[in-house]
């Protein structure tokens, strides 16, 4: 088992996140470098490149990070929105405008410099964050009713540049899985299938728009939820694409309340 792996009843998850000491984001960086300097860096890059822009690793988080994000989970549930889309999707999900009130330290790890300049250098891009009124930067998202899952899909990137996203691992007591397809988009080259099933700690990292993947079905008396973080090259989106993007969110996602909420940026509003 992972050193990550730890039961869901811990004791930071028993007292809540909202009462965990916050960490300030020196301590973050300097425990994310710590980390991440002993991973082979060199080597996963290659392995990223080599997979289509797709990279996993199973114990990526220190310990204590994901005890903190099992909490997080014990203090956001009852703000959980449920969603169905007949054929596609069901599930829960938590958008970041709820995480940054009941769970900063999620808004804390996703602007860390330590991790982004790592995942700059996998991909060799510029990373930026996603602008501050959209909905899906960081969200937690929630199977906890038997047959929740996700279909097949594209993270697609309504923004004019890539969009990145990052999983990590925070509950998996499920046989789900995430089921995917390397080299879609690949010139010349087969589709390669695989799945993971990560448990807590750990890391999926990729091109929204080159992998196709799916969570297979949520089974009886089983219980899975994961983190998600996403990143930008460029944070300018037009209107259309805006429009495409906020229906999406509001319907599948977030609620119209969430996505709606904000003035300016991504929903256009003055």
């Amino acid at each position: 088992m992972s050193d990550t792996a730890i039961p869901v009843n811990t004791p930071m998850q028993e007292r809540g996140a909202a009462q965990a000491a916050r960490l300030s984001e020196r301590d973050i960086d300097a425990t994310l470098n710590a980390r991440l300097a002993a991973l082979p860096t060199p080597t996963l890059r290659n392995e990223y490149g080599k997979q289509g822009s797709f990279l996993y690793i199973e114990d990526f988080l220190p310990r204590d990070y994901t005890e903190r994000l099992i909490a997080a989970v014990h203090d956001t549930l009852p703000s959980v929105n449920r969603n169905y889309l007949p054929g596609h999707k069901a599930g829960g999900s938590v958008s970041r405008h709820t995480l940054d009130k009941l769970a900063p330290f999620i808004a804390d790890l996703y602007r860390s410099e330590a991790l982004i300049k790592w995942l700059e250098a996998l991909t060799g891009d510029k990373l930026q964050l996603s602008p501050e009124d959209d909905p899906h930067a960081y969200a937690l998202y929630f199977y906890t009713r038997p047959g929740d899952h996700i279909g097949w899909h594209y993270d697609t990137s309504y923004y004019d540049g890539r969009r990145y996203t990052l999983l990590l691992g925070v509950i998996d007591d499920s046989s789900c899985a995430l089921e995917y397809e390397l080299h879609t988009k690949t010139p010349g080259a087969a589709a390669q299938p695989g799945a993971v099933q990560y448990p807590p700690g750990a890391f999926v990292f990729f091109d929204g728009d080159k992998l196709r993947h799916r969570v297979t079905p949520l089974r009886e008396n089983e219980m899975r939820v994961s983190l998600t973080f996403e990143y930008v090259t460029n944070p300018n989106m037009r209107p259309f694409q805006r429009f495409i993007s906020n229906m999406k969110d509001s319907i599948a996602y977030f609620g119209f309340k969430q996505v709606f909420r904000r003035n300016g940026g991504k929903n256009g509003q003055a």
